[in-house]
Parts: C-alpha cells; structure tokens; sequence
C-alpha cells in the first residue's frame, strides 16, 4: 500500500507550499557530497527525490550529468521552467525503482529515506546500490533523533511517528545507520546541520571499511 508521505497530492502540496521558501540554493549536504563526488570523479549522478532540482545545479556546475525521480509533477514542471530539458527527471515514486538501466557512479538522496516506512527503506538502499557502477559510491541523508521533534507525534513503530498534519518520520540514531547501511558498502557517517540535525551517510561499492562520527 502506497504510505501517505508517497502519495502524489502529498508532495503537489509540499512543493507549492515551500518551492519560494528553498529557493535554488543547495544544501549544506549537497555542497558536502559535491566535493566528495569532485574528489572520487564521479561523472554520473542520480538524485531519487530529485525535486525541483535545487540540489542538482551544484553538481551541473562541476561538469556531472544529473538524471532524477521525482513523484510530484509540479516539482518536475519547476525543474524544467530552470534546466529546460537538460536533464532527464523520471516521474514516478522512488519506491518503484529503477526507472532505466543506467549505472551510475554517484547517487545523492537528501533528507528523503525517512519518510519511508522500514521496508520501503530497504528497498529503496538495495535498489541504489545495484543502480552503482563498480566502485560507484552513494550518499544519503537522514534526519537524526537529536532533532527536536523526535517523540512528538503519534508512535507508529520504533523511533517512527506521524506528525505535521499526516507525515511519517523515521529518526536514525548510529545503531539504525549501521542496520540498514553496513551491507551496502558503508564508509562513513557524519552528523550535518540542515533545518534539523541529520546523518550524511557515505557507501562504496569496493569498501567495507566503516568509520563513524565521534
């Protein structure tokens, strides 16, 4: 069953809302995995929940081709009013991936994984790191439960709650980062500030050494 953070009007709504507040200012995360991407030559890059590309132009600006999956076509329709058709953004949800046969040497996924329930994701790791290319890496962010909304709203499952008018979070802490990313090549976790505390988790494709921030 489709969770409501994955419905479609959900995020019609979000963007309509915020799409003045974000602006096209990067993140703080997507500045961070930039250079990294710069440093390990990463060429291609996949952004699930891309958006209306906010986090992409960083990327563009360093010589990397940009693909993104997008639910909302009104974040879709803003993207192409900025990039035009410079950059290829599949519609649909992340949770129904992949969209092309593609692989790619780095995948940034921002502020989005906690807004799935624990099966989604999985899958939605899983479906990453078998979009990598051989030695590809891949980043994500994740809120932590050092924000302080963690344990405001309706208990729906472990560190999981319904908040904010129907949006359901999952809070990390270093113990779920290493669960449910220590078999997809982890390399390093961070602890960044957005809006709200968050993990920048790091994967290799070739590594399976694990480091951790202190």
């Amino acid at each position: 069953m489709q969770q409501e953070n994955e419905k479609p009007e959900f995020w019609e709504a979000a963007f309509t809302e915020k799409q003045e507040m974000w602006g096209f200012e990067p993140s703080h995360s997507a500045i961070l995995t930039n250079d990294f991407f710069v440093e390990k030559g990463v060429k291609k890059v996949l952004i699930p929940g891309i958006g209306y590309g906010r986090n992409a132009q960083i990327f563009k600006d360093k010589g990397m081709s940009v693909t993104g999956i997008e639910i909302s076509q009104t974040a879709i329709e803003m993207a192409r009013k900025h990039y035009g058709n410079d950059m290829i953004i599949h519609h649909g949800s992340v949770t129904a991936m992949p969209f092309d046969d593609v692989k790619y040497d780095g995948i940034f996924c921002y502020a989005l994984i906690h807004l799935l329930d624990g099966e989604e994701r999985k899958k939605l790791i899983s479906d990453c790191y078998q979009q990598l290319s051989a030695n590809g890496y891949m980043v994500f962010t994740m809120i932590s439960k050092a924000a302080h909304t963690y344990g405001q709203g309706t208990l729906i499952g472990k560190n999981r709650y319904e908040m904010f008018g129907g949006v359901k979070m999952f809070f990390y802490d270093l113990e779920s980062v290493h669960a449910e990313f220590d078999h997809a090549g982890l390399v390093e976790i961070m602890e960044v500030s957005e809006n709200y505390p968050f993990y920048l988790v790091k994967c290799s494709k070739s590594s399976q050494v694990i480091s951790e921030a202190d």
